[in-house]
């Protein structure tokens, strides 16, 4: 997983990193979605997105914060269970 969206992007949503990415692997559900999601097997670990996110949610796997480690199995997760995801997503105290 090169890349996370962590626990700020959380009802922010704010989409700069989607328009910066050159392989178009940031992705949510509109109206669903409570945060945007990094596609693991086709980011291509450019870092292009990190420096975009105004809430400086996203973060390097190696520089992940420990308190937002859980962030790597949700966004993994989304591309193969939104819901269970979502539900993740759900469940985590804002600021977390």
């Amino acid at each position: 997983m090169p890349y996370v969206i962590t626990d700020p992007c959380i009802d922010v949503r704010d989409q700069a990193c989607v328009t910066v990415c050159p392989v178009a692997c940031i992705h949510f559900d509109a109206g669903k979605d409570r945060k945007l999601y990094i596609d693991p097997n086709e980011c291509i670990d450019c870092g292009a997105c990190e420096p975009m996110c105004p809430v400086r949610a996203i973060y390097s796997e190696y520089d992940l914060p420990y308190k937002w480690e859980r962030f790597t199995r949700i966004d993994a997760l989304w591309y193969r269970d939104k819901d269970a995801a979502r539900a993740m997503v759900d469940a985590t105290p804002k600021g977390s």
